[in-house]
């Protein structure tokens, strides 16, 4: 005979089960099933007059590298903390929950349009936005969200959040700190992207992504020194795709060092047929400097092409290095020990522009066209420009002048001493063959006419 007490029992037993199976274990919010026991609530609540209601996902920025730089306690009191604010900062009646890594959902049962959706995640981005106390340091970091709202983005959990995550997407795309509501313009704007992605994918498999060269001159007497690598990318269905739209894509979609090693195979091979003492410049992205095998990937097909490292120059950016301060380090003194050079570029246009000099090393800084192309209509640009010159002499880094675009703009850079520059003006970019054709005509070289006579 079962006794009251092994009832209590077992009823307790029971009910603790069920708050494990609704219950994230580390931060002691609700979880997914939490989450979908509300809007299931909330729905069958307005099933007779439905009125709106949102949910909303939010996402941390950038949470993988500083969990790998301060390790997995670290990681976990953030995600502690944040809980901890979402919970202080929610209005009554509405729910937080953690989803996997560092997602937390809410459902808001009072909020019924974009307008306040917004305001909301305005709110929490702020709120998370504060540095987070981790005993000896305080680290800083962001959020993107996104929001969809019932029933216009779905009828049902499953929909919603769909429709949430699809928001938060774009939120992504548009970078840090960012703000998106469900909408169809959205949704189709990124069925498009997904439909970019798969012809991306096929065309790096099928080795259908071109590399042009533009050459990078000396202003002291125009002549060629190198040439900097660009992608395109010609689709016989898509047509011409800027890279300005296909790159950012390959590193969100997280396939980026595939491109980016396809891209280096190509030039370097290329450039095998240039004068020896010529470089090939290449740009490496965010993605690739947070990535502790990028240098020896980037080795590895130098040797396999069979190019010498100390002709390769690899552009980074300064946004590129403050992702991964510590990994980026490492892989730019990899990198300068086998000979490759390292340049800064787009210089002038970052927040610390002077701080990553400081702390990293360096071979060359490119100046940032927006300075360039205003040199002789603003005194201020002039001023910035010559402010760079001294700086770099002093530091003893060469410097190049990109986007150079008239006679008078080489001119008025080489006056004030500035070595190299890059630009419309000296060329565009072309391909292989065109690049040949442009340095038989522009640049003569012993070694090179002989190899071109036999």
């Amino acid at each position: 005979m079962i006794k009251s007490a092994d009832i209590a029992f077992l009823t307790v037993g029971q009910n603790e089960l069920q708050a494990m199976a609704y219950t994230d274990p580390l931060t002691g919010l609700g979880n997914r099933n939490r989450m979908r026991d509300k809007v299931l609530q909330i729905s069958s609540e307005r099933a007779s007059d439905p009125a709106p209601f949102t949910i909303g996902i939010a996402n941390l920025d950038s949470f993988k590298p500083i969990n790998d730089l301060f390790g997995s306690a670290a990681g976990d009191e953030i995600l502690c903390q944040v809980a901890h604010r979402l919970k202080a900062c929610i209005p009554d009646g509405a729910l937080v929950t953690r989803h996997d890594g560092d997602e937390f959902a809410f459902v808001l049962p009072l909020i019924f349009e974009r307008a306040s959706a917004e305001k909301f995640g305005q709110m929490i981005r702020e709120v998370l936005s504060a540095p987070y106390d981790l005993g000896d340091r305080n680290v800083r970091l962001s959020a993107s969200l996104g929001f969809s709202i019932y029933p216009f983005a779905g009828e049902d959990c499953d929909e919603l959040l769909k429709s949430a995550e699809t928001a938060l997407y774009r939120s992504k795309r548009r970078g840090r700190g960012q703000i998106t509501v469900y909408s169809r313009e959205i949704a189709q704007e990124m069925k498009r992207a997904t439909q970019l992605e798969q012809a991306l994918r096929n065309a790096i498999i099928s080795d259908a992504i071109d590399v042009h060269f533009q050459p990078i001159v000396s202003l002291s007497n125009n002549q060629v020194v190198g040439f900097e690598a660009l992608a395109r990318w010609n689709d016989p269905d898509l047509g011409f795709v800027a890279p300005g739209v296909f790159v950012p894509l390959a590193e969100e979609r997280g396939f980026i060092d595939a491109l980016s090693e396809a891209l280096l195979r190509k030039a370097a091979e290329a450039a095998l047929s240039w004068p020896r003492d010529l470089f090939l410049s290449f740009n490496l992205s965010s993605a690739q400097l947070m990535d502790p095998g990028t240098s020896g990937s980037i080795l590895s097909i130098l040797g396999r092409v069979g190019f010498d490292p100390h002709r390769l120059e690899l552009e980074i950016t300064e946004t590129a290095v403050m992702s991964s301060a510590d990994t980026a380090h490492r892989i730019i003194a990899d990198l300068r020990a086998a000979g490759v050079r390292i340049s800064l570029d787009d210089f002038g246009t970052g927040q610390s522009s002077l701080g990553r000099l400081r702390d990293f090393i360096f071979d060359k800084i490119k100046i940032d066209r927006a300075f360039v192309s205003r040199i002789n209509s603003d005194r201020a640009s002039e001023h910035i420009i010559k402010a760079i010159l001294t700086m770099c002499e002093g530091l003893e880094l060469e410097v190049v002048a990109e986007g150079i675009e008239d006679y008078a703009e080489a001119v008025k850079l080489r006056t004030l001493g500035c070595g190299m520059g890059q630009g419309y003006h000296f060329g565009r970019p072309a391909d292989g063959i065109a690049t040949l054709r442009f340095l038989h005509e522009n640049y003569y070289d012993p070694t090179m006419a002989e190899r071109v006579s036999a």
